[in-house]
């Protein structure tokens, strides 16, 4: 699942980004409010920053400079009926009341409680899913990302394994967030580097074989319970499931 943070203070950024990115979401964090042009420099239209990112669940400031998280919410509501939860440290009960019946699907108040947060998202999602049922949506996957299922190979994120015609094999971190990706981007070629970056974004420098070492011990564990050539490698580009 896919999770866009729409916040300006920079640690609080980074800190939900972190969370997130911990509990296997992937998730972009939008930074600029404001873009360069040939006479100076503009309000930035957040909502059609949204529309190209396109991600499953928003969380959204109400304090942000220039137009508000509220009116962010309305202008979005008119375009699209994604998620969006605002994370703001405005706590009157009229600002929620404001934002949710402006269109927003939760509130919560600064500083948060990161299970607390994390739980109210998963409702979110498992709401949203709810309402969703029959639409067409995607083989076997989940709430909140917590299990996902293809070509009858189940990935359990929350239990971290992997589970095939009654077999399982237990996940390190990286295996399990390796698999995750995979899972995400089916069918599609996923590069190296994204992996590497999604894996380590930390870190200064990893050696490129640190991925490599990782794919060989999963792909053994997956054999182990018999699921052969499930992640195939394009030579020069990627991987693919």
């Amino acid at each position: 699942m896919h999770i866009l943070i729409i916040e300006d203070e920079a640690a609080i950024r980074q800190e939900l980004k972190q969370l997130l990115e911990n509990s296997l979401y992937r998730v972009t964090a939008f930074e600029g409010f404001r873009e360069e042009t040939g006479a100076g420099s503009r309000q930035y239209d957040v909502v059609s920053e949204i529309m190209r990112v396109a991600p499953d669940l928003i969380l959204l400031d109400v304090n942000l400079p220039g137009e508000s998280g509220f009116d962010i919410c309305k202008r979005l509501r008119a375009v699209s009926d994604v998620p969006l939860i605002f994370v703001t440290g405005r706590t009157d009960s009229m600002d929620e009341l404001s934002g949710m019946l402006g269109g927003g699907d939760d509130y919560i108040t600064k500083p948060f409680n990161p299970p607390i947060l994390l739980a109210h998202i998963a409702a979110v999602l498992k709401r949203v899913r709810k309402d969703k049922e029959g639409d067409g949506e995607k083989d076997g996957e989940s709430v909140g990302g917590m299990r996902i299922s293809y070509k009858d190979v189940e990935l359990d994120v929350a239990g971290g394994f992997v589970r095939y015609q009654g077999k399982r094999a237990d996940l390190s971190k990286n295996e399990l967030k390796i698999l995750y990706y995979l899972f995400c981007r089916r069918g599609e070629i996923v590069p190296r580097m994204d992996l590497v970056e999604y894996l380590w974004d930390n870190q200064v420098f990893i050696d490129d074989n640190a991925l490599s070492v990782n794919v060989t011990r999963l792909r053994g564990k997956l054999a182990d319970i018999g699921i052969h050539d499930f992640i195939g490698t394009k030579r020069g580009m990627g991987y693919r499931i």
